[in-house]
């Protein structure tokens, strides 16, 4: 997957990463659209390995772009429309010369990104961490218009096998185009959701 966006070199990124899952049943009868996931992710340097950096705000500002095209990409690789898309997430690794804070400037850009594409008016859930080579991450996943659709709640996974190295950091976005494939514990409905009922956020 080639990333577009005017701020590529600068950013230094070293790689990017697909991976999608298809769940057909998870024990009861096989679904007659299965369930697919994708996660998409880049792999870059991070300009603040190894020393302290106290304002962290214009680096994160300028990875909007990378987030609206991870989003593009990833819509595209799953080659639907983005009314398809019923849930997502967002994630974040940095290598061990940095800090979890650097992982966290991914939360505003990456979230505001896939929003924006798809657009969908929920928060976007997230998992982050410090990590090494190989480390999987656990990117919890939600409906993409409200936090309290209950059959939404699910979770993706993503590991790179060379990557993070110490001094670089990982964002990822996650898709999906359904609840979980047997979901049944009643609660909120995502039409509900869609209607406006239900907690405010």
């Amino acid at each position: 997957m080639k990333l577009e966006h005017a701020n590529a070199m600068e950013h230094k990124i070293r790689k990017s990463f697909y991976c999608e899952e298809t769940l057909h049943h998870d024990g009861g009868a096989p679904q007659s659209q299965p369930l697919r996931i994708g996660v998409a992710a880049v792999v870059m340097e991070n300009p603040f390995a190894g020393r302290f950096e106290g304002d962290l705000m214009p680096f994160m500002n300028s990875l909007k772009p990378v987030a609206v095209s991870l989003a593009q990409q990833l819509l595209q690789r799953l080659g639907v429309e983005k009314s398809a898309i019923q849930v997502f997430g967002k994630g974040s690794m940095v290598g061990t010369d940095g800090e979890l804070e650097h992982a966290a400037m991914w939360h505003a850009p990456g979230g505001a990104g896939v929003k924006e594409v798809l657009g969908a008016k929920g928060f976007v859930s997230a998992g982050k961490m410090v990590a090494t080579l190989g480390s999987r991450l656990q990117i919890p996943l939600i409906y993409v218009n409200s936090p309290w659709v209950r059959s939404h709640y699910n979770t993706t996974e993503l590991c790179i096998h060379d990557a993070p190295k110490p001094r670089e950091l990982v964002f990822a976005l996650a898709m999906g185009t359904g609840p979980r494939v047997h979901a049944r514990l009643q609660g909120l409905t995502r039409e509900q959701a869609d209607a406006g009922q239900g907690p405010a956020f």
